[in-house]
């Protein structure tokens, strides 16, 4: 995989100090001295937020638990009683709570706390409330923590700027010191100061900026390492935030290539001293800088390059490039031990064919780096039979990606139900604590927020919402999802007609869906057009629900193979999403379409540009792969030759994304003189559909402005009878 889809401190047990104690107790009255405890954690930043309500969309729970204490803010609607919860995650012991309020505050409320979000006991109740900020200290534990109010202080709701929870996970405190590679053939183990490792991981994806929000999630899914690819001058609020959360990072340099076509550039590593030494000093720099801070586990030189220099060399050159390569990634390997001997360096590939590049030219790496999703079993395999002598972590995991799975009815690859992902995560640890004494753990991809065709496909957190796969590596990692609530269950999605769907016209999708919490679900439909335009985006469909999982969804204008997605969310920050492939094609026209296989002439056409030879017959060729395309200048023109003088009533132009934005339809009887019949200037591609009154033996289109740079290009232009 090349594509980059580009926190609270642990709390030790320790005594509070005597003298703080007292200066505690004489500031405020309030407060009385508790006993001995853990240092107490903000343990609600970030977390999943749910309420009885909430007054618009610009309202949600998840503002009031997003460290802004001014500029977002949860509201109710404007009735009593009302509720607010956070989910911590886990089991925590709670020392204090802070309802920081906007103008509708509470004045009579409850603080209750939960084991299961079901049942609830009361740790604080609050009478006669002011406003501002309330500063609670309370005595008892639970994973749920909530505010229950019962009389409001006006005429509005209730309104938190930031709902505060501190207390104690009783974690133990992360190991501290120097990280190595412990052991020998076939039984290694990572250790950090002495301690045994194992890399129970995620790759890092959302802004460094929003790690505070984010990195107490990660840790409440027993993760202990983040893997990012780049490390510059940026990277350090991402290793304090990591640090602060007991959360260890694999610090990543980038190469160029890096995997995948066009993923960063071709480099010729015999040749280009200048690349060589200024990553060498580069890199050097930034491992002077952290190679002290608390949260670096170890480094990680280039992603994917010996696999991805194919797609700048071939044949004995690229032999040469990957030998190259890989020498050089032992430079840098030796460079990094001479400034940081305390952490281990590796290299990633996609490919285990790297490795005999990484054994014959890179010896002072300290264990290899594979990224692998549906043969990650046959990482073993590989290893054992290549006779290597360093063990191997995974930095990349998790179930099929697109260019493993088959394809669809449609020709698209068949993208994994969200059961079959969960398993696939599942499947991924298995194989790697299956490597006993050489796996020595996993980043597996990925801890995203994007919600767009890769997110959906990879993402554990797509728009913050956490699917089944995120449970899948929790209890991985934890052992337990106990108590979780969890997201809905979709199964048996199909759509109808899935290879037909007439464009702008409805097609039907339906699933079941079940929720295993029994929580009320909503739903949410969208549609990319990845494969039909680029566009990786996904965009809410026109849609309507008709009942018992089924829905009646607008197809695009647009011609070819959409994605639609079913999004089930459950109101407590979960969701199912699943998704389908749908062909839309050109509206059926009724009659018979009487410029099939015509002559057809046009004022010029591409000969050899792209997907060319497009010659004017293949605009009545009957097909909607093949296309007339024309120079890329104004006018054009497009004819078709009937035969004789034929009853006109409709036309159907099936244009490429190079359409007209302004043109009229001619007709003739002599192939000279011309009468215009329709006539637009607002023109907006995909498909139009004309009615036509009119006999006559030639039809043309005389195209006076285009809607794009490039010229005209037509799919198919249909004359029906």
């Amino acid at each position: 995989m090349s594509t980059v889809l580009a926190h609270r401190r642990r709390a030790g047990r320790r005594a509070v100090p005597l003298l703080a104690l007292g200066a505690l107790v004489a500031s405020s009255l309030a407060l009385t001295a508790p006993p001995a405890q853990a240092a107490e954690t903000l343990l609600s930043q970030g977390k999943p937020a749910t309420a009885s309500s909430q007054e618009g969309a610009g309202y949600a729970p998840s503002a009031a638990v997003d460290g802004n204490l001014t500029g977002t803010r949860w509201a109710s609607q404007w009735s009593d009683p009302q509720w607010f919860q956070v989910d911590l995650g886990q089991r925590a012991d709670l020392s204090r709570i802070v309802l920081t309020w906007e103008g509708a505050y509470g004045k009579s409320y409850q603080i209750q706390a939960s084991d299961n979000g079901t049942d609830w006991r009361t740790l604080r109740t609050v009478t006669g409330g002011d406003g501002g900020t309330d500063e609670l200290t309370v005595s008892g534990s639970g994973r749920y923590v909530r505010m229950l109010g019962t009389e409001r202080s006006g005429g509005y709701g209730y309104s938190l700027w930031e709902f505060q929870v501190y207390g104690n996970t009783d974690d133990p405190p992360p190991p501290t010191g120097a990280v190595k590679v412990a052991g020998s053939q076939g039984n290694w183990q990572l250790t950090v100061g002495g301690q045994p490792y194992t890399v129970k991981g995620l790759t890092w994806g959302p802004a460094i900026a929003d790690a505070p929000k984010y990195m107490p999630d990660v840790k409440s899914m027993g993760v202990n390492t983040i893997r990012t690819w780049g490390t510059d001058g940026g990277t350090k609020p991402l290793l304090d935030s990591a640090a602060a959360n007991g959360i260890r990072v694999i610090n990543g340099f980038w190469l160029q290539p890096g995997g995948g076509p066009g993923s960063g550039g071709c480099v010729n590593y015999v040749t280009d001293t200048t690349y060589k030494t200024n990553m060498l000093t580069e890199f050097a720099k930034w491992v002077e800088t952290y190679k002290s801070h608390p949260a670096t586990l170890m480094w990680n030189v280039g992603n994917e390059s010996v696999l991805g220099l194919q797609n700048c060399y071939s044949g004995a050159e690229l032999e040469t490039q990957r030998n190259a390569y890989t020498s050089f990634v032992n430079d840098v390997a030796k460079k990094i031990h001479t400034i940081d001997p305390d952490h281990p360096v590796t290299s990633t590939d996609a490919w285990t064919g790297a490795w005999p590049y990484y054994k014959r030219n890179a010896p002072d790496l300290d264990l290899y780096s594979m990224n692998s999703y549906g043969d990650i079993c046959g990482v073993q395999e590989d290893w054992n039979e290549g006779g290597y002598t360093k063990p191997y972590i995974i930095t990349e995991g998790g179930p099929a990606g697109e260019w493993e799975v088959p394809d669809d009815a449609n020709g698209i690859p068949d993208e994994p139900t969200d059961v079959q992902k969960a398993e696939g995560y599942t499947k991924a640890w298995d194989c790697v604590t299956g490597h006993r004494g050489v796996a020595l753990g996993a980043t597996l991809f990925h801890y995203g927020i994007e919600h767009d065709f890769g997110g959906i496909w990879f993402n554990l957190v797509p728009d913050g919402l956490k699917r089944l796969s995120y449970y899948a590596v929790k209890k991985a990692y934890t052992g337990s999802t106990s108590g979780d609530n969890t997201p809905p269950v979709i199964t048996n999605m199909a759509v109808s007609p899935a290879s037909s769907a007439p464009a702008g016209g409805e097609f039907t999708v339906r699933a079941d869906v079940r929720d295993p919490d029994g929580d009320p679900i909503t739903y949410k439909v969208f549609l990319s057009g990845n494969y039909a335009n680029g566009d990786k985006r996904l965009v809410e469909a026109k849609w309507r629900s008709t009942g018992a999982g089924t829905f009646a969804v607008t197809a695009p204008e647009k011609l070819g193979v959409w994605k639609v997605y079913i999004e089930a969310q459950d109101g407590r920050g979960n969701a199912g999403i699943e998704t389908k492939s749908v062909k839309v094609v050109a509206p059926p026209v009724t009659g018979t379409n009487v410029a099939l296989n015509k002559p057809t002439t046009a004022s010029s056409f591409q000969a050899s540009y792209g997907d060319c030879p497009c010659e004017p017959t293949k605009a009545t060729d009957g097909r909607t792969d093949t296309r007339w395309a024309s120079d890329w200048s104004d006018p054009q023109w497009i004819r078709v030759d009937l035969g004789a003088a034929t009853a006109i009533r409709k036309l159907q132009l099936v244009w490429d994304p190079a359409y007209a934005k302004s043109y009229e339809v001619q007709v003739s009887d002599d192939g000279n003189t011309w009468r215009t019949v329709h006539s637009t200037t607002t023109g907006n591609g995909d498909i139009d559909t004309i009615d036509v009154a009119a006999t006559a033996r030639h039809v043309r289109l005389h195209l006076t402005a285009r809607g794009t740079g490039w010229g005209y290009s037509l799919h198919e232009f249909g004359i029906y009878s």
